[in-house]
């Protein structure tokens, strides 16, 4: 079982605390401005949502798991992150607490991609924040199917988006037959803090500019155009690896239209732009 690492430091500790938190990123002003409506048949194929403490991003992944929630309900949800401290990608084989409970893995699907050559690596998921603070907000609009919530966790570390995407596409298809994915990425990351300071002026248009370019190759499913992007200016968007995965996998679908359906940054809650995160929220559906 694999335990929470930042309940009471990204999130709240207790259930109730946690479900406030939430609703309140829910019905936020840089949020959608309301909790999730009835879920409908429509098709969500992908989104790509923040994952700083709910502070900060949880009004960003509120505007990204308000559509999860009004969309239909998939066999399996594949959460894609960051491996911020290793050089390894590989998939969970565990399920995972949080204070909402226990979100148990697809068996067949982390047996179908460990068959192709994916790591199983359990140690480095348990200090890794970046798919653990999404799954309270999956749990919260996934109470309509709390028995059969499956979920399978991946980290990517490395550029080869096409070997990955590929892998975890054909474990896909040739075991749970569909899903949704979904992956965990801030945006750039400005200030001395970070070690990115590419302007000194106007911060506020010009993180949104930066990222703004970058969600421009992402809504177009252009994952060598949005890596090429990265390097350029390097941006430092964390889950830059794992967005190329998923944007390789919606181009294979080739269904899905990517939509930008909101931005802010962490400067915009303070007030204060001398350090700040960008929080991107799209989807593909």
């Amino acid at each position: 079982m694999r335990k929470p690492i930042v309940a009471g430091q990204f999130y709240p500790r207790g259930k109730e605390e946690l479900i406030s938190s939430i609703e309140e990123s829910f019905e936020s002003e840089f949020g959608p401005g309301r909790l999730p409506a009835k879920r409908e048949p429509k098709k969500l194929y992908g989104a790509i949502t923040p994952h700083a403490g709910y502070r900060f991003s949880g009004a960003g992944a509120a505007r990204v798991f308000k559509e999860v929630g009004e969309s239909a309900f998939p066999r399996v949800y594949v959460m894609i992150g960051v491996n911020h401290s290793g050089p390894e990608t590989c998939v969970s084989d565990e399920d995972w607490e949080t204070p909402l409970g226990v979100v148990k893995r697809d068996k067949e699907l982390v047996k179908a991609l460990a068959k192709k050559g994916m790591t199983i690596d359990n140690e480095a998921h348990h200090g890794e924040h970046s798919i653990e603070v999404q799954l309270p907000f999956l749990q919260y609009i996934s109470k309509d199917h709390e028995e059969e919530l499956r979920i399978v966790y991946v980290m990517i570390a490395d550029d080869d988006y096409e070997r990955w995407g590929k892998m975890i596409l054909d474990a896909v298809e040739e075991s749970v037959k569909e899903a949704v994915f979904i992956c965990s990425s801030d945006f750039t990351h400005y200030g001395d803090n970070y070690g990115y300071t590419p302007f000194v002026g106007d911060v506020k248009q010009n993180m949104e500019k930066l990222d703004k370019a970058a969600a421009d190759f992402i809504v177009k499913k252009d994952p060598a155009g949005f890596l090429a992007y990265t390097n350029k200016t390097r941006a430092t968007i964390c889950g830059k690896y794992g967005i190329a995965v998923l944007l390789w996998i919606m181009s294979q679908i080739r269904k899905p239209r990517g939509k930008s359906i909101g931005y802010y940054t962490s400067g915009d809650v303070l007030g204060n732009y001398e350090n700040a995160v960008g929080y991107a929220s799209i989807t593909f559906s």
